[in-house]
């Protein structure tokens, strides 16, 4: 099988792009630059040029391709709205290619959108619409299996963490050595699922073989770690004090970062787990930082 893959260099592709080859598949991966092409080709796949914004390049892609494993987004903060309208026009051109075909469409999304519970397979997402997070891109690739497209969402936690990281909790760290001070939002229990990335890679390869049209797979190994927890490791390691943060203050102290920190999202993989016989195998979040590998290169 030939899977065509976006966001091959990335933080997850380039785990989930060796699980695929080492299982046996062809992997086409894109490539924005010589150095994410390089990296991709240097664990034995093949390369296609071109970008999120390079449709042409996009549609090339599935066209030559047996399942396309979209994983990349814009993650600008700064234009997030611009990114969800950058991630909607990928899944339409992914399903003017496969529309008919039974191809698969696996693709990453998030884990949030429901509020005072915890989040479950079952639970569509809330978000519809280009002007909605993500462009509302969830509701609109599984739709597309009315017209013959196989889609599958796979939705990742706010942290998918392991040594080289550098997102969410990486940011924080910096955060909280510049402030002088590791911060948690209000009373910090609003809580953060996780997952190691080499156990979300496993999960997507699993996806790929098992999860039907139509299904949302959560690549959750921790239902939620409450954010005081992860900013008092953060402190003890940079040996800083542990503050609370008013919620009025959130962006004065984190900037773009604290309204996600603020967020309270937990969610739930047992479906996923007896679906694709999943078992996460890989320290959790509170132990990866324990570790110390988050704080080795911080001077």
């Amino acid at each position: 099988m030939r899977v065509f893959v976006t966001g091959a260099s990335g933080w997850i592709g380039s785990a989930v792009v060796p699980e695929l080859l080492d299982a046996g598949y062809d992997v086409v991966g894109l490539a924005r630059s010589d150095e994410a092409g390089a990296a991709v080709a240097a664990v034995g796949a093949d390369v296609l040029r071109g970008s999120l914004d390079d449709l042409g390049s996009l549609r090339a892609g599935a066209e030559d391709a047996d399942a396309v494993l979209h994983l990349a987004f814009k993650h600008d903060f700064t234009d997030y709205a611009g990114a969800g309208r950058t991630e909607r026009a990928a899944i339409e051109t992914f399903g003017t290619v496969l529309k008919g075909s039974d191809r698969k469409l696996l693709f990453a999304s998030g884990a949030a959108g429901i509020g005072g519970r915890v989040l479950t397979e079952l639970d569509e997402s809330p978000f519809v619409g280009l002007d909605s997070p993500r462009g509302g891109a969830e509701r609109l690739a599984l739709d597309l299996v009315e017209q013959g497209v196989a889609s599958v969402a796979l939705r990742f936690p706010p942290t998918v963490h392991g040594d080289g990281d550098k997102g969410f909790v990486f940011t924080l760290i910096g955060i909280a050595r510049e402030r002088g001070a590791s911060g948690y939002v209000g009373d910090g229990a609003n809580c953060w699922p996780a997952v190691h990335r080499n156990d979300a890679a496993r999960v997507v390869r699993s996806a790929l073989e098992k999860a039907p049209a139509g299904s949302r797979v959560h690549a959750i190994a921790e239902e939620g770690i409450p954010t005081r927890a992860i900013a008092e490791v953060i402190g003890r390691h940079l040996d800083v004090p542990v503050v609370s943060i008013p919620r009025a203050q959130t962006g004065e102290h984190f900037g773009w970062i604290g309204a996600i920190f603020g967020l309270d999202i937990k969610a739930d993989s047992s479906l996923t787990r007896e679906l694709l016989a999943w078992t996460p195998s890989h320290p959790g979040l509170i132990e990866d930082l324990e570790s110390g590998h988050y704080f080795h290169d911080l001077t």
